[in-house]
């Protein structure tokens, strides 16, 4: 939620079908107003209207790192997701701008309340800059 009290505007970037459905009802679960994008030309137009982002970063469609970066250019928090093995991915989101790099298994797990804490831990970063 907003200060307003209105749902985050929040857009998943994500090609494979499963985690995009997944991503986007855990992320409306936890209160956000969801939509998802497969490529990185959708994910730029849609940014601007975005007040966070959730980035998988395994696609072969897109460049995850460079979807990380434009969100953060544009000052909109970044959650990415990947795998849990993945340390250099991992490294390289964060470098680039993401908040958090979750395992996809952390998701799987506890999704909706993990995306609420990271949505009201952003907000609160957010609304205090």
């Amino acid at each position: 939620m907003t200060a307003a009290g209105r749902p985050v505007r929040l857009l998943v970037l994500a090609d494979d079908l499963i985690w995009s459905t997944r991503l986007v009802a855990q992320s409306r679960e936890a209160g956000a107003e969801a939509r998802s994008v497969r490529s990185a030309e959708a994910f730029a137009r849609e940014l601007p209207e975005a007040q966070a982002a959730i980035v998988d970063l395994t696609s072969r469609a897109y460049d995850g790192l460079a979807a990380i970066a434009a969100a953060r250019d544009a000052q909109v928090p970044v959650l990415a997701v990947g795998q849990h093995d993945d340390h250099v991915l991992r490294r390289d989101a964060l470098s680039v701008g993401a908040d958090r790099v979750l395992a996809y298994r952390k998701l799987f797990d506890d999704g909706p309340a993990t995306i609420a804490r990271w949505l009201t831990a952003a907000h609160r970063t957010e609304t205090t800059s």
